[in-house]
């Protein structure tokens, strides 16, 4: 992240469209591994049924900045453009890059490391940090890198079906998001001024952020996460066809208000059933991870392009796209939602693989091929729906 800053930083300083490419090239190649890095590290230390509220905290931080950037941007463009000759997109760009070192460096500082090995922690915290964690699945997560086999996670991860379902799930989510990265230019359409737009961006992150963190709470309390997907994002197809079928200004807003909070209410708990569906071995859950950010995020590429001037003020493509790629995210979460309803039936009646005459390394060697979480699948595991 201290990287990541300094060359946002720098992109305040480019004069070229050759020096702006370099750099938000660089800034991709060095953020790519933040997000899913950030969800490993969650699973690292809470429970399934502790993940989406805590995906949700995480999370709050990217809906809080789209909701305090609307400010800024708005302050920047009124107080500071023109400052010693740097226009207010520049400042923008060194400050929240400077901010972003600084904050960087301390928790750079205070940040623990996995449950095994925080110095800072007793011997008896490390050793309960790693119970709760092999209660939850009946298997141990973290065993120390010479234990795990990355290849044989990445085959696991790449041969289980879950986690492509789980792939176009998430993709859905992200793409449906797309209407955020473009949200100050459709919020425009409503015909305010430039400030008075900017303010206005702010009101639909603030009820996102209470709306995600009471849905992930909720979604950890009843241990239930199909629900507390599919209807966030039924709510945000009525959104989009609310916003591309009216030129009322209300209504309007009403629907920009709702995109938000419920796009990102069905993805955070999306996000959290990553981990709690593909749990072990932990390679297997990293692989996964990094996959299905890597193939969701890389749906901005196209979305980009339907935002296009001549389509304003309705976006009624953009606004038909997302509400079908949201459709299309309720419909693989039911068909996720079949797949571990039958693997936990096969759990509640699976016979005992001693019968096969396989060693025990070979009856988890079998369980984990058929997506099933190795030793876990013996010892009470069930995966949360």
């Amino acid at each position: 992240m201290m990287i990541w800053g300094a060359i946002s930083g720098a992109t305040g300083a480019v004069q070229n469209y050759s020096g702006l490419l370099a750099c938000r090239f660089f800034l991709g190649f060095i953020e790519a591994s933040y997000f899913p890095g950030c969800l490993f590290y969650l699973s690292s230390w809470y429970t399934r049924k502790e993940l989406s509220l805590r995906t949700a905290i995480l999370y709050s931080g990217s809906l809080i900045s789209g909701a305090v950037s609307g400010l800024i941007s708005a302050g920047i463009t009124d107080g500071l453009d023109g400052k010693a000759g740097l226009s207010a997109w520049r400042w923008l760009f060194i400050l929240e890059g400077s901010i972003t070192v600084f904050i960087a460096f301390f928790i750079w500082i205070i940040i623990p490391d996995f449950p095994k090995t925080t110095k800072w922690l007793s011997e008896q915290e490390r050793q309960l940090a790693c119970w709760r964690l092999e209660r939850d699945i009946g298997e141990e997560d973290w065993s120390g890198s010479e234990a795990q086999k990355v290849f044989h996670g990445l085959k696991l991860a790449f041969t289980d079906v879950k986690m492509y379902v789980l792939m176009v799930l998430v993709t859905c989510c992200v793409a449906s998001g797309s209407i955020t990265n473009f949200f100050p230019i459709v919020v425009q359409t409503l015909g305010f001024g430039k400030i008075e737009t900017l303010l206005l961006t702010t009101p639909p992150y603030i009820l996102a952020t209470i709306v995600v963190l009471g849905n992930a709470w909720h979604a950890d309390k009843k241990g239930e996460r199909y629900f507390h997907i599919v209807i966030p994002l039924s709510i945000s197809v009525v959104a989009f066809i609310l916003a591309a079928s009216t030129l009322n200004t209300a209504a309007r807003y009403v629907a920009m208000m709702f995109m938000p909070a419920s796009i990102y209410g069905g993805y955070i708990c999306a996000l959290s059933w990553i981990s709690a569906t593909l749990p072990r071995p932990v390679t297997k859950r990293a692989a996964a991870l990094a996959a299905i950010n890597a193939v969701s995020n890389a749906s901005s590429i196209w979305t980009a392009y339907m935002y296009t001037k001549s389509s304003a003020p309705r976006y009624a493509i953009a606004m038909g796209v997302n509400c079908g790629t949201s459709l299309l995210g309720i419909v693989f979460a039911t068909v996720l939602r079949m797949i571990l309803v039958r693997l936990n039936k096969k759990l509640d009646r699976e016979e005992d693989l001693s019968e096969t005459g396989l060693t025990a390394e070979g009856q988890v060697e079998r369980r984990e091929e058929q997506g099933l979480p190795g030793e876990a699948a013996a010892k009470g595991f069930r995966f949360l729906i």
